[in-house]
Order: C-alpha cells, then structure tokens, then sequence
C-alpha cells in the first residue's frame, strides 16, 4: 500500500468542555515537535568536533486554513483567543489511521476576502506539553 488519502480528517477543539469540530477546514498541517540540541563541546572534545546532547522538546505548532461560513466552530476562535487560555485539542485522520491529541491556544487567526475568490480563513494554535500520536 502507497499511502493514504487526506480528505475526512478532522481538526476538533475543546470549547465549553464539548469537543467541536472545526467547520469546512481545507488544510490541517502540523503538529511539528522538534527537541533543542545543547551543545557540550569542552576544550576535551575529540578531534575539536562540537558535541551535542538533546534538550527540551517543543510541540510545535498546527496551522489550519479553511473556507469562512461564520460557522459557530470557526467564531470560537476568536472566543479561545480573547479567553487567554489552553484547550484540548485533536487531530484524527481518515479511516481511524492515527490520531494526535494535545493541549494548546490559538496564537493567530484571520480571515482573507479577494475579490475574485472565496473568502477563507487561517489559525495557528501553539501545542503546550506532549502531543501524544496514537
């Protein structure tokens, strides 16, 4: 098998502790952890190569775009960022292939209107603590 289509996966966030898909969402990228690399290099290091160990990990962030509809999932974006808090998040993809759970907080949104095209929307939500995939 070659891999596996995208359509179907859903992006719910935590709003009034009900977890609320997020209405007409065209894209969902992310989370991106990475781990900070601290470098150890001493005047003893061989060969005069630098030495790293790993050091904090970091979630990442999601970005999610979408076709605007002032669905009610699409206004509880602005209502996460003005509440200045974290919620439960969740990323499921089609046919129950995997899923990645994470608290996190809407670090932008906003809305773009060309006048020739549709009206869409984008967010980015910055993960808190370990994303867990399952």
């Amino acid at each position: 098998m070659s891999g596996k289509l995208a359509f179907g996966t859903i992006f719910s966030i935590t709003v009034d502790s009900t977890l609320t898909a997020v209405a007409d969402l065209t894209s969902i990228s992310g989370p991106e952890i990475s781990v900070d690399e601290v470098d150890v290099s001493s005047h003893d290091s061989p060969d005069m190569y630098r030495e790293f160990i790993p050091g904090l990990k970091d979630g990442g962030s999601v970005s999610i775009e979408g076709n605007f509809t002032n669905a009610a999932s699409q206004e509880n974006m602005q209502d996460l960022i003005d509440g200045d808090a974290k919620s439960a998040m969740t990323i499921v993809l089609p046919e129950s292939l995997a899923s990645w759970a994470f608290d996190g907080f809407i670090t932008s949104f906003s809305t773009d209107t060309p006048y020739d095209d549709k009206i869409t929307f984008s967010a980015t939500i910055k993960v808190t603590g370990q994303p867990v995939l399952t």
